[in-house]
């Protein structure tokens, strides 16, 4: 679904489920193999994939650990961060290419959702792999297994030792929130829960970050405007967030009974609806000149790359943050930086969930 209108509606219609195991037939009966390459967008117990009243239950859980507080307290470490691999990229002898995506798009984000929580160094290799296989949607049945395996053992060792020594994260929090009489986790759901929170928080983040310096390198006079002050980071942002979402495309959610759309077309009972949110954010129905990055544009602000209604992603304020954290920073740092290749020859990550790009070649600065 890729009209923007109806999508929105859509998102926001209680006859709409994300919850596989009550209202996809296919998944109920088995046809769909527990290692399909999506099985980990689909078969996951977390509110991602709970629908109705189990989904209120789960996400009232984590909206009480992921608070507006507890994001704004992240400010300093944002910023501290940020001036971190700005300074460590200020080290590149000038004229020489760098990948901006490995060297500060990702790294920030990880850095930022392992601090919020608790997860230790030792952890962050396997969970970048692990966290890169579940968005690899041409993963064999092979891959799927293996990075569903090394997930649950990675994050079950994360929950071990909080569980033997809280803290001051959201992993304590959720442990301790299993215990609260009327708002139980099982195991399955706790550990399900940090699998949204840590892989979904991170990863979108980092798409965001590399498509608004795409947006701003190959649109200079987009940058000229936001550097002499004209607009603000936040309308980067925003713009961003509608030119290029960092899903494209968000599998599933499942008709609860049959739902007819105003031009007759009926999507049945238990068939799957596939939520296109680059295609609704450049939908000519809804938006002047879709395919233009302008940030000084006011029709954006609907946009679904968070997407809408009851799943409307908790971490959007997160990934707000740290974007207008680093971006101004960046640029600051680094004012001849230029893409290193045509923005058209940069490679897109694969699969059709991730807008992102594989890497993102840049010159800082010129000899």
């Amino acid at each position: 679904m890729t009209d923007h209108r109806r999508l929105r509606e859509l998102l926001s219609d209680s006859r709409v489920s994300k919850d596989p195991t009550q209202h996809w037939p296919s998944w109920i009966d088995g046809s769909v193999p527990q290692d399909w390459a999506l099985a980990g967008w689909v078969g996951v117990r977390n509110m991602f994939t709970a629908h109705g009243q189990r989904h209120r239950r789960l996400r009232s859980l984590v909206s009480s650990a992921f608070t507006p507080r507890r994001v704004t307290a992240l400010s300093p470490d944002v910023r501290e961060i940020t001036e971190e691999l700005l300074d460590e990229l200020a080290d590149t002898p000038a004229g020489v290419q760098v990948d901006l995506r490995e060297s500060f798009a990702y790294p920030l984000p990880i850095s930022v959702i392992c601090r919020l929580f608790g997860v230790p160094d030792r952890m962050r290799p396997g969970l970048r792999r692990v966290v890169d296989g579940v968005f690899d949607t041409s993963a064999t049945p092979e891959q799927v297994r293996a990075t569903q395996h090394e997930l649950y053992e990675l994050l079950g060792e994360l929950v071990a030792d909080k569980r033997a020594a809280p803290a001051d994260d959201l992993t304590s929090v959720l442990l301790a929130a299993r215990d609260e009489q009327d708002g139980r986790l099982d195991e399955r759901e706790l550990v399900d829960t940090l699998i949204l929170l840590i892989g979904a928080g991170h990863e979108t983040t980092v798409n965001l970050l590399d498509q608004a310096v795409v947006a701003l390198l190959s649109h200079p006079e987009q940058l000229e405007l936001v550097r002499a002050g004209d607009y603000s980071w936040d309308r980067v942002v925003t713009e961003t967030l509608r030119w290029q979402p960092p899903l494209a495309n968000v599998p599933l959610r499942y008709a609860v009974e049959d739902i007819e759309l105003d031009d007759g077309v009926v999507i049945g009972r238990g068939e799957p609806i596939l939520a296109g949110y680059a295609g609704a954010c450049r939908d000519p129905r809804r938006y002047d000149r879709p395919d233009s990055f302008d940030i000084t544009r006011d029709d954006n602000g609907d946009h679904l790359a968070f997407g809408h209604g009851a799943h409307y992603c908790l971490g959007a304020s997160l990934a707000r943050l740290e974007a207008e954290t680093a971006l101004p920073a960046f640029f600051a740092r680094f004012p001849e930086v230029r893409l290193a290749v045509p923005a058209a020859e940069i490679p897109p990550a694969g699969g059709f969930i991730a807008n992102g790009h594989r890497r993102l070649p840049v010159v800082l600065r010129e000899e």
